[in-house]
């Protein structure tokens, strides 16, 4: 754990009254560890991580007892839950013995195992903000755990998690370029008669090629770009189709989103003025990004600007949120929005879909510094006109 991490959440342990903070959620899990739990993905699973003064701890499904001593995740104990057989070879290394130690030696459910883990922390007696009730069971906690105070912490890592430090900050901007740098080379290939599918395979190449793993990729063409959410289909790319590109991928657990928009010959008046709206949108987000701003008055700045440059009717819930371990986290640019600081990563956006016509859409990720917002994308934002 870095020095930052630490002093965020030993600010969140302050804020929330408690003497611990107990987390269920797969990016306040790796926050605190490292650890993602692969089973978790497959199967419900039960996976809790635990930080104190006195140290972290972890709470796993024994299935995933051999992937946590093998990789990278680490905490001060660690108990696992459940029945699951290993066997070890004569030969085995440092890491499959560890492994084969934990699986043999689990508790009989979650609860059980994250009271051991509390218990080995000095905790017994202390007050234990639960950050979400609901996992691993808020009835089996509350017989369980009845040596410790309970008392909820909703949201308390989240809120740790918002302002980034250096090592987050390079990993979030290694993982843009990988995505920037993987659309440019989709742009090198499309042409007339590509598919949807086929674009989304040569992305999807590309960034793993690059040490990243991609995720949600949207590439659109024509009048499929006017679906939010739309899978690669066998569309094929023809004369006048706007393309979407719309998508992200994974850097060492930390997210790159980025959207930018191409054309496959000139842009007609009203794909150019939606284009044009979309950008201008974008820009007043970035325009008024700063430390002390909420993200209200940068929703509000969005949504004037693309309605005075072309798009009267335009309508949007949020405009931006933070990105980090999770694609979409707190801050969000939205009425009610919080408030910004230093060291916050946001993805800027003003989507506009026209269902049966067009969809248009651009991202900016930004870090707020204590002058305001520097970007961090490197990749042209204009509409790319493709020959």
């Amino acid at each position: 754990m870095y020095p930052h991490q630490q002093e965020r959440l030993d600010a969140a342990l302050e804020a929330s009254g408690a003497d611990a903070l107990v987390v269920t959620s797969a990016a306040d899990v790796a926050y605190l560890t490292g650890f993602w739990s692969f089973s978790r993905g497959v199967y419900p699973a039960d996976v809790a991580a635990v930080y104190s003064r006195a140290g972290t701890a972890l709470v796993i499904p024994t299935i995933d007892a051999p992937a946590l001593a093998a990789g990278e995740g680490a905490a001060d104990h660690v108990a696992c839950h459940g029945r699951f057989f290993v066997n070890l070879a004569e030969r085995a290394d440092a890491h499959a013995r560890r492994a084969a130690q934990l699986a043999a030696e689990p508790a009989e459910t979650a609860a059980d195992a994250l009271a051991r883990v509390l218990e080995a922390l000095g905790l017994r007696g202390a007050r234990i903000g639960m950050d979400d009730g609901a996992r691993p069971g808020t009835a089996a906690i509350a017989a369980r755990l009845s040596r410790f105070r309970l008392t909820p912490a909703a949201g308390a890592v989240a809120r740790a998690r918002a302002v980034k430090g250096p090592y987050e900050i390079d990993c979030l901007a290694q993982a843009l370029r990988i995505a920037e740098e993987s659309i440019h080379a989709v742009l090198g290939e499309l042409k007339a008669g590509t598919t949807e599918r086929e674009a989304v395979d040569l992305y999807e190449r590309a960034a793993a090629a690059r040490g990243a793993t991609p995720y949600a990729t949207i590439i659109a063409f024509g009048a499929n770009a006017a679906l939010p959410a739309a899978p690669a289909g066998e569309r094929a790319l023809r004369p006048g189709d706007l393309v979407r590109f719309d998508l992200g991928c994974v850097f060492k657990g930390y997210r790159g989103d980025v959207a930018r928009m191409a054309i496959l010959g000139e842009p007609d008046v009203r794909a150019q003025r939606a284009y044009d709206a979309v950008e201008a949108g974008v820009q007043a987000a970035l325009d008024t990004i700063r430390p002390g701003v909420d993200g209200g008055a940068v929703f509000e700045a969005a949504v004037a600007a693309v309605r005075d440059a072309g798009l009267p009717a335009f309508q949007r819930h949020h405009v931006g949120h933070g990105i980090g371990l999770e694609p979409s986290e707190a801050p969000w640019l939205r009425p009610g929005g919080e408030t910004l600081e230093a060291g916050m990563v946001l993805r800027a956006e003003t989507p506009y879909y026209e269902l049966g016509a067009f969809g248009v859409n651009v991202k900016e990720t930004v870090l707020v510094t204590r002058g305001g917002a520097t970007v961090v994308n490197r990749s042209h934002r204009g509409l790319v006109m493709l020959d």
